[in-house]
C-alpha cells in the first residue's frame, strides 16, 4: 500500500467531527504552501511582468475603485 493510499484509508475513517478538523488543517495547509509559493515567486521576479502590466492598465485608466 502506498503512502498516499494509507492517508486515504486513515482519512475515509474518520469520525465527522475528526474530518471536520482535518479538512480545516488542510485548507489552512494549502494556504501556507500558496502563500509561501507566491513571495518564492516574487522575490525571484516571476511576478514583476503582471505587476507592470497592472500599473501600466491603471495610468491608462483602464480601472476602477473597488
Amino acid at each position: 500500500m502506498t503512502k498516499l493510499e494509507q492517508i486515504e484509508k486513515s482519512v475515509a475513517e474518520l469520525s465527522p467531527e475528526e474530518l471536520k478538523a482535518f479538512a480545516a488543517w488542510f485548507e489552512a495547509l494549502q494556504a501556507d504552501m500558496w502563500d509561501r509559493q507566491m513571495e518564492a515567486d516574487a522575490k525571484a521576479g516571476r511576478l514583476d511582468r503582471l505587476a507592470e502590466q497592472a500599473l501600466s492598465d491603471h495610468r491608462a485608466g483602464r480601472t476602477r475603485p473597488l
